[in-house]
């Protein structure tokens, strides 16, 4: 049945930059052992949601849970098709060569946020959580003209390999393949949030019955090993 959905052309999806690495893997092995064409853009997440809601269309998207459940509520994925993937943490990183700040407590970690000459965060859930982490140690206000929000798709990380903010912050995925950075380690416990990333089928979807094979396959134990390669758990 797979190898008669591959003459219709590959399975479309959309996702979040922090699954790029994982998906891309994942679709390549799929379809070397099933024939079945993959074809996953990986953007913003931001840009990912308004491109699915606005209509444009996709077999699968991959977001952030609460992304998903956003995308349920309006009509643009099937609720009963979601399954979750993978969970990841969010992590801290410096240039390559420059020191290393103590980020092992609560403690630690505010004081090297607050000796950062600028700190980078990105658009998507940990950016968020990161911004109401400042607002609950009271110093939004103090390092407001340090932050540097990355733009939409753009790794916080290669902000921090050129120089442009000392200390970055994204999840451990999105870090971890980035040239030119050192990656001090996820946030200690106490500050961590952890995201679970899902996948669910686009009601526009054309592929329905494709869709489901290769997410059955996405979340299966067998894809575990590129998740553990990439930072993240299985879900």
């Amino acid at each position: 049945m797979i190898n008669d959905q591959a003459t219709r052309g590959p399975i479309t999806g959309i996702s979040s930059m922090a699954m790029r690495q994982v998906l891309a893997g994942l679709a390549a092995f799929y379809e070397r052992r099933t024939g079945q064409g993959v074809a996953i853009e990986s953007v913003g997440g931001v840009d990912a949601a308004r491109r699915v809601e606005d209509g444009e269309v996709f077999d699968i998207v991959v977001l952030a849970a609460d992304a998903i459940e956003r995308l349920v509520v309006t009509g643009c994925v099937e609720a009963a098709s979601r399954v979750g993937l993978a969970r990841s943490g969010i992590a801290v990183a410096v240039a390559a060569g420059e020191t290393h700040p103590d980020i092992a407590s609560e403690a630690a970690l505010r004081d090297a946020i607050l000796g950062a000459r600028s700190i980078g965060y990105s658009t998507g859930p940990s950016g968020t959580h990161l911004l109401k982490l400042f607002e609950r140690w009271g110093i939004g206000g103090q390092i407001a003209s340090r932050i540097v929000k990355a733009p939409p798709g753009v790794p916080v990380g290669t902000l921090v390999a050129r120089g442009e903010v000392a200390l970055g912050f994204q999840q451990m995925s999105e870090l971890i393949h980035v040239a030119g950075i050192d990656v001090l380690g996820e946030l200690p416990a106490a500050t961590q949030s952890t995201t679970t990333f899902t996948a669910a089928i686009c009601t526009v979807a054309r592929q329905r019955e494709a869709a489901q094979a290769l997410l059955a396959f996405l979340a299966s134990r067998e894809a575990d090993g590129a998740k553990l390669q990439n930072g993240m758990s299985p879900a």
